[in-house]
């Protein structure tokens, strides 16, 4: 990024502002990258979770922190700079969930049930789309709820999942 950095100044001081245009387009593809690798990492980690909850039928303090802190960051990440749109929007997050879920199988399998399972295993025994829907309503609060009021929001959503009820009362 540096070197396009110093490309541009060079562009704008010489007068070529199509190549300066050209080269703000290209900076602002690598920002949105970035921040959509930054996502998807978020998204990994949440889903890692969400495949212990699946397979376990259980809800941890551990695993709701991180839940509710990948939601948190992700509305964050996924809120552009004019503070009025998002780089995914609530009907796109499906092609990111089915490639995050594929992504944080093996990392899940690694933690579900102490690593009783090998990645193919917890493969076959995730439901996907109980998966995805799950993961979308939650993702679905970010574009609901300020950031302050999020997180007890994600954690009542929480509760209903299955063992949620046992660790909203505090049974876990």
């Amino acid at each position: 990024m540096t070197q396009e950095l110093i490309d541009l100044r060079s562009s704008i001081l010489e007068g070529r502002y199509d190549d300066a245009l050209l080269l703000v387009d290209e900076l602002e593809g690598m920002s949105k990258q970035a921040i959509l690798r930054n996502i998807e990492s978020f998204l990994v980690r949440m889903l890692v979770h969400l495949i212990k909850n699946q397979l376990e039928e259980r809800l941890t303090n551990s695993w709701v922190a991180s839940i509710s802190d990948s939601i948190l960051q992700i509305k964050k990440l996924n809120l552009k700079d004019n503070k009025t749109s998002h780089y995914i929007k609530a009907d796109e997050w499906e092609p990111f969930l089915e490639e995050a879920i594929e992504a944080a199988i093996a990392p899940a399998s690694i933690e579900v049930l102490n690593g009783r399972f090998n990645p193919i295993q917890v493969s076959e025994r995730v439901d996907r789309a109980l998966l995805i829907l799950t993961a979308q309503r939650l993702l679905n609060l970010t574009y609901q709820h300020s950031t302050k009021e999020l997180p007890a929001v994600v954690n009542r959503r929480l509760a209903s999942l299955s063992g949620g009820q046992e660790w909203y009362e505090g049974r876990e």
